[in-house]
């Protein structure tokens, strides 16, 4: 384990020592605060005129901007970048275990992600409880994180899944896009399709599992998908690793 812990450290402080989590971090925050405040034509008001003290732009917001930007830039480095320079090689001949290198790096991104999500609750708390726009119900806003805290945990999963399967960053990159588009979006075809195919559509969104999280519920079924999703991820990008010692 401390083998494991070691990678994720040291994956962690790899994105700050480059600008790349300090342009994240920064360019996420700001496009969150625009949708909040300026809010999204047809799909989310902006806060002056929700006429109530809600959080809703922005956990619903978040999980498109993390989805489709945060973990495609995150994770497209964390083992085609290591393949391509030929690092990836020297490092599983050392006495380390495939699976502590997956997971170390799997644990080094989710923290960035997560360090993300903290900064945003920069907004619920100088919105209500230092600008006192309103008396907000803190209930919901924590089941709501701790939905996008799962939803990361997948996404992150998904993410390295593609990364492993490739030495390209930008291959890993718009493969992960499209993939996490297609999750995402994939709720809105589902609500225009009957029967059994809408019923399988609604199962595979990731937006569909998060809205019982957002509305302040706990559902064992949705805390299920998002670990079933974040466990078969790793497991498969183990075997990826693991398959190269095969060739």
């Amino acid at each position: 384990m401390s083998t494991t812990l070691t990678i994720a450290k040291r994956e962690f402080r790899s994105y700050f020592d480059s600008p790349l989590a300090y342009v994240v971090v920064c360019l996420s925050l700001l496009l969150l605060g625009f949708i909040v405040f300026f809010g999204v034509p047809r799909y989310l008001p902006p806060f002056w005129q929700a006429d109530q003290a809600s959080v809703r732009s922005v956990v619903e917001a978040l999980p498109w901007g993390i989805g489709l930007l945060v973990v495609p830039v995150v994770t497209m480095r964390l083992l085609a970048e290591e393949k391509r320079s030929g690092t990836l090689e020297m490092l599983i001949t050392l006495p380390v275990k495939d699976s502590s290198v997956v997971f170390g790096k799997y644990l080094g991104a989710c923290a960035l992600v997560a360090s993300l999500l903290v900064t945003t609750l920069l907004y619920p708390i100088l919105m209500f409880q230092v600008w006192h726009l309103g008396a907000l119900d803190w209930g919901p806003v924590f089941t709501a994180y701790l939905g996008l805290a799962l939803f990361t945990a997948a996404t992150v999963g998904i993410g390295l899944l593609v990364s492993s399967l490739t030495e390209s960053q930008v291959i890993a990159f718009f493969v992960t896009f499209v993939t996490m588009f297609a999750l995402l979006s994939v709720d809105f075809f589902g609500e225009h399709v009957a029967g059994p195919v809408g019923d399988v559509l609604h199962e595979l969104s990731l937006l569909g599992h998060l809205s019982s999280f957002q509305r302040g519920l706990l559902d064992t079924g949705d805390v299920l998908y998002f670990v079933s999703i974040a466990v078969i991820t790793l497991m498969l990008s183990f075997r990826s690793l693991e398959s190269r010692k095969w060739a």
